[in-house]
This record gives structure tokens, C-alpha cells and sequence, in this order.
């Protein structure tokens, strides 16, 4: 080997870890708005970033599992769920690192936030889109957001969801699908005969585990925020926790969590 083969490590000088990760780009992305800085905006900051980024892992993997299914590919789209579930307790874990900063810390930065908020991140929608929560009215509240962005979204709400992807896997078994009570008893015949269907039963699973998990988010997200702000406007004009309430009931796959009364 010469040394124009290396292209690695410190004798390949090529590519370092701090290029390959843009770790310069990285670290100069949290540009606090305070002054003078209040020590917590940071920590804020750092930990919605971050958020995107998982936000855009789950995008990846979800939607690849969603293809997954339609090609008839499941152990790829049970494995690819299974890591969403991993990504999605970690979502969770992150408000304790949040809750690490007072209300009163909070207060000195907040009002500079305004209008922005977290309900205008286009990402945690288009996951809710690609999930099976599809709602047009969102386009219509949505403030700031570019073109491009609005082009996502729509779509998002154009596209298949992972449900109707699933449904593709009961159709190719010649389990009826053709409306709901035709699903949930082909659901029913699925989870009586899991020797004959495992893997459309580990599929199943896999969705309502993922929707558990978005649950799980959204609970500790508006306890987080009462905590944080009480019953406060949310920055961006929305009710605040009174909103992220009415969220709480939300479910993607309701004829899965049906299916358990039949069991």
C-alpha cells in the first residue's frame, strides 16, 4: 500500500473527524439571542437541535420501513422500527436534561424568543404526517416557515402513511382490508394465529410501540411545560400547555389498540 492509498486516519489527512462530523458548522449553530447571555440559552438550544436531528433520523428509518413494507421487506421494516423506538425513549430522556434549568432561568431568555415556537417545527410534523395523524388544517397555522418547507408538508400529506403500508402487508396475505371492521378482524386472525402470521404480528406491534412512544413524548413534554411556564401563552401564540393537553388522546393506529378488547 503507497501512501496515496491511505485515506484514513492521521497519515490519510484527508478526512479528519472534525470534517467528516462539520464539527466547525456544528458548534457555531447556537447563536444565542440574550444579552447579556443568560448561561441556560445554551443548554436550550442545544437540546432542540438536537431534537431536529433525531426528528430527522426518525424521518429516514420511518420511511424507509414504510417501503420496506410495500416491497414486502418486513424483518428490514420490523428492524427499522425497533430503532425508532430506541431514538423515540431517547426523545423522552432528553426533557430530564431539560428540566435541569429553572422557570426563573427560563424567564430571562423566553421573551426573546417570541414568535418562535416549538409548534412550527416542520419536522415533528412530518412525522406525525408520515405516522397517520395527516390534519391540512396545520399548513394553514403554520407562521415563518419557507417554501420549502410548505413543499414538505404537502407532501407528506400527498404520501402514503407506515398505516397504509401496513395495510399493504395484510392485502398481500389475503386479509381483508376493505374497511375498518374487515382490518380489525383480519387483526383478530393475526394475533390468534401468530405462527402463521409472526411477522405481521411483530409488524403490528412495532406501530403501536411506536405510537406508545410518541405518547410517551408528548405526556412529559406538557408536564415539562407546566412546570416550566405554568399556564402561560406558548411564545408563538399558541394556548400553551392547554394545547399540548388536547394532544394527549392523539392515536395513529386506533384499531390496534382496539384489537386488544378482542384478545
Amino acid at each position: 500500500m503507497t501512501d496515496q492509498d491511505v485515506q484514513f486516519g492521521e497519515q490519510g489527512a484527508r478526512l479528519s473527524y472534525g470534517s467528516y462530523l462539520q464539527l466547525e458548522t456544528l458548534l457555531a449553530a447556537q447563536t444565542l439571542e440574550s444579552e447579556p447571555p443568560a448561561h441556560d440559552e445554551l443548554l436550550f438550544i442545544t437540546i432542540h437541535q438536537v431534537y431536529e436531528l433525531w426528528f430527522q433520523q426518525l424521518l429516514h428509518d420511518l420511511g424507509a420501513a414504510r417501503e420496506a413494507m410495500t416491497r414486502g421487506d418486513l424483518w428490514w421494516a420490523a428492524h427499522l422500527l425497533r430503532r425508532a423506538h430506541v431514538v423515540e425513549r431517547v426523545l423522552v430522556d432528553q426533557v430530564d436534561v431539560l428540566e435541569t434549568m429553572t422557570p426563573q432561568d427560563f424567564l430571562t431568555f423566553r421573551e426573546r424568543l417570541a414568535p418562535a415556537s416549538g409548534f412550527q417545527s416542520v419536522q415533528f410534523r412530518e412525522l406525525e404526517f408520515l405516522s397517520g395523524a395527516k390534519d391540512p388544517a396545520y399548513l394553514n397555522r403554520f407562521r415563518g416557515i419557507t417554501a420549502a418547507e410548505r413543499a414538505r408538508l404537502d407532501r407528506r400529506l400527498a404520501e402514503p402513511t407506515l398505516w397504509d403500508a401496513f395495510l399493504e402487508v395484510l392485502a398481500a396475505r389475503d386479509l381483508d382490508v376493505s374497511d375498518d371492521e374487515a382490518v380489525l378482524a383480519s387483526l383478530r386472525t393475526v394475533a390468534r394465529d401468530r405462527s402463521r402470521h409472526s411477522e405481521v404480528w411483530t409488524l403490528a406491534e412495532a406501530l403501536l410501540e411506536h405510537d406508545e412512544q410518541a405518547a410517551q413524548w408528548r405526556a412529559r413534554h406538557v408536564v415539562m411545560v407546566e412546570r416550566m411556564i405554568g399556564s402561560k401563552t406558548g411564545t408563538g401564540g399558541s394556548t400553551g400547555s392547554s394545547y399540548l393537553r388536547s394532544r394527549l388522546g392523539l392515536r395513529y393506529y386506533p384499531l390496534l389498540w382496539e384489537l386488544r378488547n378482542a384478545l
